[in-house]
């Protein structure tokens, strides 16, 4: 018995991430890019980051309860072995997000976070993507490079950074990983 749960388990640690649903990231670009249009319109950058963080909260909400139907249709949880590396992993760079959100708002830096936010939601796609279909980590290095660019333009262009990662990024790669791997 004991030798047929290391097998088990050892299985389970090979096995990738497969759970990473492209309906959910279309959704989740669509709720980006509402929340653009929205976030252009209003009056201060403090209604500007509560636009956004409200987008944040419903796209990972959307992305939970896709990634959990898309798991359960496989006959797996979402939080079993390769599920749980990636959530993991996917985490740190989030949490840091949230963290230097907080401190860039109090230091009225708010022009800086567009690039922030893609630089960072990036790189936890890239890193929980280790454990996921290659498609994963193509995805967060392109979050990656368009925040990169993002830091170096007008804080009038973020808006439409935002829109272009978060939105159509999201649209893009939900459509490429649906037609490749399904949900």
């Amino acid at each position: 018995m004991e030798n047929l749960r290391f097998i088990r388990e050892t299985m389970e640690r090979s096995q990738a991430f497969t759970a990473v649903s492209g309906i959910g990231g279309v959704v989740m670009g669509v709720v980006a890019l509402a929340a653009s249009l929205l976030a252009w319109r209003v009056p201060g950058r403090t209604e500007w980051v509560g636009v956004w963080m409200a987008a944040a909260v419903v796209g990972l909400g959307v992305a939970l309860v896709a990634m959990s139907r898309k798991a359960h249709a496989a006959g797996t949880t979402l939080l079993g072995g390769p599920g749980r590396k990636f959530a993991w992993n996917v985490s740190p760079p989030l949490l840091v997000g949230a963290l230097v959100t907080v401190a860039l708002v109090r230091a009225d830096l708010t022009g800086l976070l567009p690039g922030l936010w893609l630089l960072l939601y990036g790189a936890g796609v890239v890193t929980g993507g280790a454990f996921s279909v290659r498609v994963v980590p193509t995805m967060g290095f392109t979050f990656m490079a368009l925040g990169a660019v993002a830091l170096f333009l007008p804080p009038s262009w973020g808006d439409a950074m935002m829109a272009a990662g978060f939105g159509g990024l999201h649209i893009l790669f939900g459509s490429i990983i649906w037609r490749k791997h399904g949900g």
